[in-house]
């Protein structure tokens, strides 16, 4: 395992302007590249400022009480050990399996990393994307945003690939098998620390790998921002297991730019677990750009108190013969808020497509709200594509044939919403994966004990 040394550079400035910036950049050890590339977005970003975001994708998404001149990026952390192996960071994946490597990530500044030495000699790459950048510039150049997220999106994905602080790189070399999983964690320690990770997954052709990776805070009060990007780069016949379970307190914004492109006859299993956050507000796309490629999308999100969960998804077919599949269960309580607009989109070269995408809510409190806004935009005539929404209200005759049988409300309600998620579950492999959910969602329950 391996912890970097602190650095004892200044301080840099809250919020993300000029200054800001260039303190941020005095603070970076990166290739001329980088360097320019970060300029570039960081005009972007200050011309995106003046334009109004699409409104297809943010009419419902209110972010007036964000306020980023409240955030501060840290240019190093003082880590306790405890924090660098992840033990005080709220994780509640790390320890649950066996894991061939681990990268922990703490208020933007590596933690700890390590990788078996058996990958290691097969090529396999897994570290903090601040330093594979330095130790492999060309390969990170070919791929850091170049073909999944693009920074001129808006003002999210140029402020993220401007002020983007690490994360995580994985990187199979062709034909490689990675059999067991990977464990990422992010996690927002300090308060009003402001975390821009990026995570890359590069799979040539042929390797197969599954990566989990959380973000979590440490604590229930302080405030927060995350601001990421995730690529997802799979080769011919890659095949990749991706899980992201975000579990920030709600005090934390969360705002991401997330892409998946596949390759002929490739797989991606992208799971979504979204249980924390004040705001949370996700852009995701996946994109099958070779035929036969196939993409199965599953997400769980579970919105108490005052939050809002927002999904705008894209599954672009722009290959014969490909297929996705997006599911999508939402469950609600109190005043909480969940948005989901998905597009299927077909290219002229998308023949014999198979698309497929559905959204269901289940509300718990008669004053939650869903927005669901399937669609499809096809321009090929060989295609099978349908989607679906759906949203309703517990069955009350439920709860009280469960408890008549003896059963508490708690216990009653807890059933029910386990068997609404049950569809999703059967789909994720990872029987680690399916048991943290869960036990996410039961301490998500809450009442009645």
């Amino acid at each position: 395992m391996s912890t970097p040394s602190v650095n004892t550079s200044a301080a840099i400035p809250a919020g993300f302007g000029e200054a800001a910036f260039e303190a941020f950049l005095s603070t970076r050890d990166e290739p001329e590249w980088v360097t320019q590339s970060r300029r570039d977005a960081f005009k972007s970003y200050c011309e995106l400022l003046e334009s109004e975001l699409d409104p297809e994708e943010f009419r419902r998404v209110d972010l007036r009480a964000m306020r980023p001149d409240r955030f501060q990026l840290n240019a190093a952390s003082e880590l306790s050990q405890d924090s660098a192996d992840g033990n005080d960071t709220g994780t509640i994946l790390k320890g649950q399996a066996e894991f061939a490597g681990h990268v922990t990530h703490i208020d933007g500044q590596l933690a700890s990393n390590d990788l078996s030495a058996e990958l290691a000699a097969k090529g396999v790459i897994f570290g903090d994307l601040a330093v594979v950048v330095r130790d492999h510039s060309e390969l990170i150049k070919k791929h850091f945003m170049t073909k999944a997220v693009d920074s001129e999106t808006d003002r999210f994905s140029a402020w993220h690939a401007a002020f983007w602080t690490g994360g995580t790189v994985l990187y199979v070399p062709r034909n490689v098998s990675v059999e067991a999983p990977l464990h990422s964690l992010i996690t927002l320690q300090a308060e009003k620390a402001a975390d821009f990770s990026h995570t890359l997954i590069i799979l040539e052709d042929g390797a197969s790998a599954t990566l989990l990776e959380e973000t979590v805070s440490a604590t229930t009060e302080n405030l927060g921002l995350h601001v990421g990007a995730v690529e997802l780069i799979l080769g011919k016949e890659a095949r990749l297991r991706y899980v992201q379970l975000q579990n920030w307190n709600q005090k934390a914004w969360h705002i991401a730019h997330q892409a998946g492109r596949v390759e002929n006859n490739g797989f991606l299993q992208w799971t979504v677990g979204g249980i924390g956050a004040k705001l949370a507000h996700i852009h995701q796309d996946v994109v099958l750009d070779g035929r036969g490629a196939e993409a199965e999308v599953n997400g769980v999100t579970f919105s108490t108190d005052k939050q809002i969960h927002s999904f705008y998804t894209q599954q672009a077919h722009n290959a014969p013969a490909t297929r996705s599949d997006l599911l999508y269960k939402q469950v609600l309580r109190d005043h909480s808020r969940a948005i989901w607009r998905g597009m299927i989109l077909v290219e002229p070269e998308g023949q014999q497509t198979n698309g497929y995408q559905r959204n269901d809510s289940l509300m718990l409190s008669p004053t939650c709200r869903v927005d669901a806004i399937p669609g499809l935009e096809i321009e090929a005539d060989d295609v099978r594509c349908t989607h679906g929404a759906t949203a309703g209200r517990v069955d009350e005759e439920q709860i009280f044939y469960c408890m008549s049988r003896g059963m508490s409300e708690y216990e009653a309600m807890h059933m029910i919403v386990e068997g609404f998620f049950q569809t999703v579950f059967d789909r994720i492999p990872v029987e680690v994966v399916r048991e943290t959910l869960n036990q996410a969602i039961i301490k998500k329950l809450g009442f009645g004990r």
